[in-house]
């Protein structure tokens, strides 16, 4: 498999690019298949004018490791070009970043899910290029959680800096397929360009949208650090509205949840009463922890971890969304009074809470604290808001 950085710098298409000034969005995690860094890569390809580079959340160098921490611009070190971030002072591009390119290059390792940040600053991208008349194109690379679909699709009124855009939660698309969908579903008149990868199939195993053993895990995040997070992340990333960690401050962050007041094996037992099938697909290992940092600091916490790197691993039963929302169903049904919902500033909102900005709308919530309701409420919607994005996709997939 070669990324599109890899099939650019091979390809005729390059010479498009001569004689117009191009800015690069990467981070870490955006190397060649020889492992070089695409900056590097595309400084040294003759012909081409670098001009800027643009980071998202983390950074260019993903050297912020905690969650919500701004970046400033800076100028690399190396090549001596402006580095801009696009999480810091601001989130859109000013006027001024916009006048150093022509031609956007976006370089990104995405993991797949709605309310990763880097869609939204493509979104956010695509829409001030097509302002201005810039041209975007995409190198594309892998979706690591495959081609499944799964949760709810954004609610009008709802949107944010985790959802800037009426997706489903696991959305199953690439970063270059996601760009073609944006462009056509808010009607931008931009200039888009996708540089495919080759040798790319997404639904074969072992690796079920990422290429094992071909390409390397780099984190395009600081916690996203295995293949295995990215998969559970459709799910684990709700606990981060919740007063439960989600295990940020230790070295499995965002595929294990837990806290100190809660008695996990009991809670395990009532998801396996309420809904069996949701619990298919992977291993879910009971397991003690103590973060370092972030919530419940130094306390040891009971919970459990998810586990889809073995071979029983079932990539088209594992349901991380229904996972993640059985598991809060089990804990408020076992403990009424526990104080689930965190309320605290989150991705530049003060006045929503975190959970309800992570599933695009209330539903969840309500269905949560509901004594009432029960999974085949929430399935209804599920199967519903899925049917719709399974049909709403299919005209941008590329790889099938």
């Amino acid at each position: 498999m070669q990324p599109g950085i890899s099939v650019l710098l091979a390809s005729p298409r390059l010479q498009a690019l001569r004689g117009r000034r191009l800015a690069l969005l990467g981070h870490p995690a955006s190397v060649t298949s020889a492992g070089q860094p695409s900056l590097d890569a595309l400084m040294a390809t003759p012909g081409l004018a670098i001009t800027a580079a643009f980071g998202p959340q983390h950074g260019m160098r993903g050297d912020k490791q905690d969650n919500m921490v701004e970046t400033q611009d800076d100028r690399d070190p190396v090549h001596g070009i402006p580095v801009f971030s696009l999480y810091g002072e601001v989130r859109r591009p000013t006027a001024a970043m916009l006048e150093t390119f022509d031609v956007l290059l976006v370089d990104l390792q995405d993991i797949g899910t709605r309310i990763y940040t880097f869609v939204t600053t493509l979104t956010y991208l695509l829409e001030a290029c097509a302002r201005t008349g810039k041209a975007v194109w995409v190198l594309d690379r892998p979706n690591p959680a495959g081609r499944p679909i799964e949760g709810t699709i954004l609610e009008p009124g709802w949107e944010s800096f985790v959802g800037a855009a009426p997706l489903i939660m696991r959305h199953g698309l690439t970063f270059g397929e996601l760009a073609r969908w944006l462009v056509a579903r808010l009607g931008l008149d931009v200039e888009l360009e996708i540089v495919a990868m080759t040798g790319y199939q997404m639904d074969q195993g072992p690796g079920y949208g990422w290429p094992l053993h071909q390409r390397p895990w780099i984190n395009p995040s600081p916690n996203a650090s295995s293949l295995n997070m990215a998969r559970c992340f459709p799910g684990t990333v709700l606990f981060e509205g919740t007063s439960l960690s989600e295990g940020r401050g230790t070295t499995v962050a965002l595929e294990l949840v837990g806290a100190p007041d809660i008695d996990s094996r009991l809670l395990l037992a009532r998801m396996a009463a309420l809904r069996p099938d949701w619990l298919e697909g992977a291993l879910l290992r009971p397991c003690h922890f103590e973060p370092t940092f972030h919530k419940h600091a130094g306390r040891l916490c009971a919970g459990f971890q998810i586990h889809t790197d073995l071979a029983s691993y079932d990539h088209a039963r594992f349901r991380p969304y229904r996972l993640a929302a059985l598991f809060l169903k089990a804990l408020r049904l076992t403990y009424p009074d526990y104080p689930l919902w965190r309320d605290f500033p989150y991705e530049y909102e003060t006045d929503r809470l975190a959970i309800d900005l992570l599933a695009g709308g209330t539903l969840l919530r309500d269905w949560v604290d509901d004594p009432q309701a029960v999974p085949a409420d929430l399935e209804h919607r599920l199967l519903a808001d899925e049917a719709l994005w399974r049909e709403e996709r299919a005209p941008f997939l590329i790889y099938d």
